[in-house]
């Protein structure tokens, strides 16, 4: 069962992560190798961004659609070496991409595998992450950097909160104690679900899911490379982004009180959309992301569910 903060316990983690820093296990996360003379042009011609003009040591946000343009999978995808990289995505929709990334590579010289068991995955969130970890002026968001602290062999990536700290498994604990010597505080999900939510950042099947374009869950300008060849799903894509803007998009909203996830949202006598991510944060108050119709403008005040909750429009981010 996961853990569940008090709110003083949660004020005090979220505090950790906007002054400080937070740590968090991560080893949930999906995780696939793609290896192989084909392993660039493969990955190219199946995601969003352009991988082909990564070099090693940087990574990019992408997504893998249908060919209708809907998200199947979001992933970060590193190029550790030439012919190596690593992708990482929500555990819910690892399945589904292994399967479609081995489905399409018949005939090419790749190899795709589930590497989920052999690695964790250490989150380090807040201001003061570089300095704990020892991993000072490592950016832009993606950048990759290998060090040895102390017997374990350590690959950081830069988040744009902070950085993931990858390691074999039986390294992830010993990791934590160090990082909490350092002065990190252990977090729970909850608080670092907080400030994702207020950085505007939408979660695959929570946010947005198979039902969502790019466009619609406000990462195109992430996710999306305009620029390179074609892949799964380009024309419609390609079509929404220059037709104009799209009939959904991703907003933030400011809660009278608290809803649940997946209520509906209402403007007058129409349903615009439902809830996503919903938390209470100790900055903000009641706050939530949500994909809803373009006439829900900002400012404009949503009823949730029976009326007895209002939900304001506002643009992401919430918090700088």
């Amino acid at each position: 069962m996961a853990e569940i903060a008090t709110p003083v316990e949660l004020d005090a983690q979220y505090r950790a992560l906007r002054e400080g820093a937070g740590v968090l296990d991560r080893s949930e996360r999906g995780k696939l190798s793609v290896k192989g003379a084909d392993a660039a042009e493969y990955i190219q011609g199946q995601v969003t961004n352009d991988v082909e003009g990564l070099a090693a040591g940087e990574g990019c946000y992408a997504a893998l659609l249908d060919r209708k343009g809907h998200i199947q999978a979001d992933m970060r995808i590193l190029r550790l070496h030439e012919d190596d990289f690593w992708l990482d995505l929500e555990p819910e929709a690892a399945p589904a991409a292994l399967k479609h990334l081995r489905t399409y590579s018949i005939g090419r010289d790749v190899e795709i595998e589930d590497v989920g068991e052999r690695w964790a995955i250490t989150a380090l969130i807040g201001p003061a992450a570089p300095s704990i970890a020892g991993f000072e002026g490592l950016g832009p968001e993606h950048a990759q950097r290998s060090r040895e602290w102390d017997g374990i062999e350590v690959l950081a990536v830069a988040t744009d909160l902070g950085f993931d700290l990858i390691t074999r498994p039986d390294q992830a604990g010993p990791l934590r104690e160090r990082l909490i010597a350092g002065g990190a505080e252990e977090v729970t999900l909850e608080a670092a679900e907080i400030v994702r939510v207020e950085s505007g950042r939408p979660r695959f099947g929570r946010d947005m899911g198979p039902e969502s374009m790019p466009a619609e869950a406000g990462i195109t300008e992430r996710a999306v490379d305009f620029e390179k060849g074609c892949y799964i799903g380009q024309e419609p894509v390609a079509r929404l982004h220059y037709r104009g803007k799209p009939n959904r998009t991703l907003r933030g909203l400011r809660l009278s009180a608290h809803a649940d996830r997946g209520d509906p949202l209402r403007l007058g006598d129409r349903e615009v959309g439902t809830l996503g991510t919903v938390c209470l944060s100790p900055a903000l108050g009641p706050i939530a992301l949500a994909i809803v119709r373009r006439e829900a403008a900002e400012g404009d005040r949503l009823e949730v569910k029976d009326g007895a909750v209002t939900a304001e429009v506002v643009s992401l981010p919430f918090a700088a």
